[in-house]
């Protein structure tokens, strides 16, 4: 796994396996080396940790927009 620094100076891990964006792939980070501790997502597009994540398993990068649909939907989603 990548060694990143965090936007708190926390050394983050960056998992090769990724979601697919428009722009670019989302990289799935951990809290410790092990890949144990989910922490969240790297945008790859603009090399940014500052993503929100729905419940619906979209992200969208809040700093250059790229996006990742969710994996499932139907009208009652809405």
């Amino acid at each position: 796994m990548d060694e990143r620094t965090g936007p708190n100076g926390d050394t983050l891990y960056l998992a090769s396996s990724a979601e697919t964006g428009n722009k670019g792939p989302f990289r799935i980070v951990y809290a410790d080396g092990e890949g144990t501790r989910r922490w969240g997502f790297f945008c790859e597009n603009c090399e940014s940790f500052d993503n929100a994540v729905d419940s619906m398993g979209r992200i969208q990068c809040n700093r250059c927009s790229n996006f990742h649909k969710a994996e499932e939907w139907d009208s009652a989603h809405e």
